[in-house]
Order: structure tokens, then C-alpha cells, then sequence
């Protein structure tokens, strides 16, 4: 049996990468680097190529205003100075018709146990199957089109 295709949350904060140079990165995508968080990584390393997440803005915004995938499988972080950290790459998909803001996410019943909601520092997370649709209609996208 196939396993399931997981979902993550990306922060990155507008002054350093914004949503915007997500995009112009093109198909090839970026690599997400800089992660220096033990947790993040491991979460890096369990990723799949083609797996679909969301580009957060935190600091300034504080929304969710994108869907990237997983373009490359976890490997050194050139800008790490030993080889303790791994990142992927990431490629931007698509906008979110309208942000979804932290502020909605706090408030909306169905997301409470959501990561982004208990543990807010954690710069790369996973995201539920449930939780990942239900932003996606938040933000005016069809579920079934961000994964397409």
C-alpha cells in the first residue's frame, strides 16, 4: 500500500525571500537553506519529490500566500559550515487567490492542532490532510488544484 502524500509549511520571512523570488526562481526551483533547526531538518530529510506545501510569510504578513512542491529530496545546505544541515528544493506552483492570514488560522475552530498554531517557531512543518484543504478553500483554491 501506497503511503499517504504529506503536506508541509514553509516560513520565510518577505525581507529575505519573499513569495515573489519563490516565483521568479521558475521550475527548477530553490533551495530552502538556512533551516538550522534539528526538528525542521528531520522534517527536510522525510520529504518526497512532489510533495505540496504551503509558502508562508512570517514577521511581515503573516499569512499563507502560496503552494510550493518539493523539487529535490533533502541534501547538504551549501551554506552550512558543517554537514550537520540538509534542506530540499523547493519550486513555487501557484498563488492563493487571497492570503490566509495567521490571525484566520488562530481562529478557525477546525485548525487549532494545527503546527502553526501550537508550535509557531517551527520553520518548516508538516501539515494534515484535513488542514491543507481547509486552507486551501480559505485562501479560494480548490484543494483538488493545488495538488494537480
Amino acid at each position: 500500500m501506497a503511503e499517504p502524500t504529506r503536506h508541509w509549511l514553509f516560513k520565510s520571512e518577505p525581507s529575505t525571500w519573499p513569495w515573489e523570488k519563490q516565483k521568479a526562481a521558475g521550475p527548477a526551483g530553490q533551495e530552502w537553506d538556512g533551516v538550522r533547526n534539528y526538528q525542521a531538518r528531520n522534517f527536510m530529510r522525510e520529504m518526497k519529490i512532489g510533495e505540496r506545501g504551503f509558502f508562508y510569510h512570517s514577521n511581515e504578513g503573516k499569512a499563507v500566500v502560496g503552494i510550493v512542491e518539493v523539487a529535490a529530496l533533502a541534501h547538504p545546505d551549501s551554506t552550512a559550515k558543517d554537514g550537520a544541515w540538509e534542506c530540499v528544493d523547493l519550486r513555487a506552483v501557484m498563488d492563493l487567490p487571497r492570503p490566509v492570514t495567521l490571525e484566520t488560522i488562530k481562529a478557525d475552530e477546525a485548525l487549532k492542532d494545527m503546527v502553526l498554531v501550537t508550535n509557531s517557531r517551527l520553520s518548516v512543518q508538516p501539515v494534515g490532510a484535513a488542514e491543507f484543504d481547509h486552507i486551501c478553500r480559505l485562501g479560494g483554491l480548490d484543494p483538488k488544484d493545488a495538488l494537480a
